[in-house]
């Protein structure tokens, strides 16, 4: 039979059991759909996270106490000394590749304004906070270099914990309590979102000076730096080190990570994430493709005389096996171009319900997806195919 005869033959056969042919498709559709819609978070996620350090710039390095690796291995993890603000000064004083030097402390702290608080993440910064990330000023003005040197508590707070705390009124100069100690409101931050799991307009920053006595800290929780080159922060990187090396009686017991060594271990994360879910979906095709073959089984015993028929008419093996196959494999198309239909649209629907989910449908998941559904359909087909073709013509005839 010509390739035409066996797929209008296959055709027919769906066509004629159309309610056990759509419930076999079923497992297909639900596998290919859930491939597409996991996959498509998992991109978008890693999409997500990509578009967060790109706002950031490209020229950021981080400095914190204790070796780690950058990819995230921690080894060493206790240190000697802890980074201080001395050691920022010297950064920001003695390396030729260094723009802009952010001590940072951070802690977490209730504020109070009257008989209202909050829960609110504190940063302690300075004057150079705003060259380092672009933080967006509403109204006021930011922590001065006066401010940080005469260790004055003034407060800078985010566009959230003003509305909470005061309402709509104008808050400058209003008192405010961080943690039981008394702070006045010199500013308030534009609205500015979320970044790298922070909401920044729940932050309040006040001096970097005071928030080490508010917290009882002796070193600086890290250090940002804004690099002078952005296409090559090498050499802000040996600088860093060389400087804090000799200030640390030459040990680095400090870890530098620039914001590319940050992508790449969220790109390795997020990587690892999307082949886990691909994997848990693909068990779904997997359940699908043994749906295929025990009714392609069932298929074969009820058409056992139909087969011995087309046997004795001249039919040759390769004729029973390929319709079989074909039958098979068509199954799976279908179920797998509903599947892709169906997972991308979910996909969609879950952005616009959820806006804060992420979602990117790529093609490479959709070609991935169809093709794993073709090949269970091959797969699981070939066993019933092969006990189809190798049937007896003459017991097939007699088969009741």
């Amino acid at each position: 039979m010509e390739w035409l005869e066996l797929t209008r033959a296959s055709a027919d056969s769906i066509r004629a059991n159309k309610l056990r042919s759509g419930l076999t498709t079923l497992g297909v559709v639900i596998g290919v759909a859930s491939v597409i819609l996991l996959v498509s978070i998992g991109e978008g996620m890693r999409n997500y996270l990509a578009d967060i350090f790109a706002g950031m710039g490209s020229n950021l390095l981080f400095v914190s106490s204790g070796k780690r690796d950058t990819r995230g291995a921690g080894k060493g993890l206790s240190t000697v000394r802890k980074i201080t603000l001395e050691d920022a000064q010297a950064l920001r004083q003695r390396s030729l590749n260094v723009v802009a030097v952010a001590p940072i402390v951070m802690g977490g702290g209730t504020v109070e304004h009257g008989s209202l608080s909050r829960e609110s993440l504190v940063m302690g910064v300075d004057e150079n906070m705003p060259l380092v990330r672009t933080l967006p000023l509403g109204s006021g003005r930011f922590i001065s270099a006066e401010d940080e040197d005469g260790k004055r508590r003034v407060a800078v707070i985010g566009r959230k914990v003003a509305r909470e705390l005061f309402g709509e009124r104008s808050v400058l100069g209003l008192p405010i309590k961080i943690a039981d100690a008394r702070f006045r409101i010199i500013g308030i931050m534009a609205p500015k979102g979320q970044s790298l799991g922070y909401d920044f307009d729940e932050m309040v920053y006040i001096p970097v000076s005071c928030a080490l006595d508010l917290f009882n800290l002796e070193g600086l929780t890290s250090v940002w730096i804004k690099a002078g080159n952005q296409t090559n922060l090498q050499p802000a990187i040996d600088d860093v080190r060389r400087i804090l090396k000799n200030r640390h009686n030459n040990r680095e017991d400090f870890t530098v990570v620039s914001q590319a060594d940050l992508l790449e271990t969220v790109n390795q994360i997020t990587a690892t994430m999307t082949l886990v879910l691909l994997g848990i979906a693909s068990i779904s095709l997997l359940v699908g493709g043994i749906g295929i073959m025990n009714i392609m089984l069932v298929s074969v015993r009820e058409r056992t005389r139909e087969i011995g028929v087309r046997k004795a008419l001249g039919a040759r093996r390769r004729d029973i096996l390929l319709q079989f196959l074909i039958e098979s494999v068509m199954v799976s198309l279908m179920g797998g171009l509903v599947g892709l239909a169906l997972g991308s649209l979910i996909a969609l629907g879950v952005h616009a319900a959820v806006p804060d989910i992420p979602v990117k449908i790529t093609p490479w998941s959709l070609f991935v997806a169809f093709g794993f559904s073709m090949a269970v359909g091959v797969f699981f087909g070939v066993a019933p195919a092969q006990k189809a073709a190798a049937l007896d013509p003459i017991e097939s005839l007699r088969y009741e």
